[in-house]
């Protein structure tokens, strides 16, 4: 994962190698790393810094409060703190801001949908941060009848013995939150879940094209392009604190009919119709 992307232009058209230089910076899913990244970009004296992940803007933003800072699919902005509101953000940060608040509970409701018996699901989250998607799954979960296990991840040396936790306990599916530590191991999560032949709902597409089963969210490929222009329009003169954060447009719900197979189950016709996009 890109923890942070470090861009510096002419008012020429950006053109990699010529007037626009990119330096990458990755956490490798560690989350204390971030503020030692974020200093050095700012030690650099960079332009812009594009992150991510909340963690990496809250890096950024303890980091400095004059270099602009762009969030690309970063949830719950306001609740944060990163920005005074979605119309006006003040201060040096904009960009694109998700809801995963809504999504959490959207993800829980389509769980369900495809899998309608099941009664206990294993929620895994970050314990830092992300407290309205927590919110808001609690919720859909009383509404839906749902028993949920809430297991917190401190550590990613947490998530055998979390998943061990999930059998213990008969759990039935597994909700995945996201967060940059459960981004950054999401292949392990995957893999624990089928080994766990659990019915698993994932914050992205990313999790479902490394094999896990489902997947809600906001188009990623989308946000970033979003991301970029606010990049544009930042290196061009535009104050951050001006430019109103976009929340996403375009969502994405996607079936691994590979994964579904290898654990033994079937997706309902009318769940599977629901998909925008389905792997065979």
């Amino acid at each position: 994962m890109v923890a942070y992307a470090l861009i510096r232009s002419s008012s020429e058209r950006p053109i990699e190698g010529r007037n626009i230089s990119l330096e990458y910076r990755s956490a490798e899913g560690r989350a204390e790393r971030l503020p030692e990244l974020a200093a050095e970009l700012v030690r650099l004296k960079v332009d812009v810094i594009v992150t991510i992940t909340p963690p990496g803007v809250r890096a950024a933003k303890q980091a400095t409060s004059t270099i602009p800072i762009v969030m690309g699919a970063v949830d719950d902005a306001v609740e944060q703190g990163f920005v005074a509101s979605l119309a006006r953000p003040g201060g040096n940060i904009t960009g694109a801001s998700s809801l995963n608040p809504e999504l959490s509970g959207k993800r829980l409701e389509l769980l369900k949908e495809a899998f309608p018996k099941v009664s206990r699901v294993a929620v895994l989250r970050e314990a830092i941060g992300g407290a309205s998607s927590l919110r808001a799954t609690i919720a859909a979960g009383r509404a839906l009848g749902v028993q949920l296990q809430i297991l917190e991840l401190r550590d990613p040396n947490e998530l055998e013995s979390a998943f061990a936790a999930m059998t213990r306990e008969r759990a039935g599916a597994l909700d995945v939150l996201p967060g940059l530590m459960i981004t950054g191991y999401m292949r392990q999560i995957v893999d624990l879940a089928a080994k766990a032949r659990l019915q698993a709902m994932f914050p992205d597409i990313r999790f479902v094209e490394s094999g896990g089963l489902m997947s809600y969210g906001p188009s990623l490929s989308e946000m970033y392009r979003r991301a970029a222009v606010y990049v544009d329009k930042v290196l061009k003169g535009a104050k951050p604190g001006e430019l109103p954060v976009e929340q996403p447009t375009k969502f994405e719900f996607v079936i691994n009919l590979k994964a579904a197979k290898q654990i033994g189950l079937t997706i309902p016709p009318n769940v599977l119709a629901r998909a925008d996009r389905v792997i065979r």
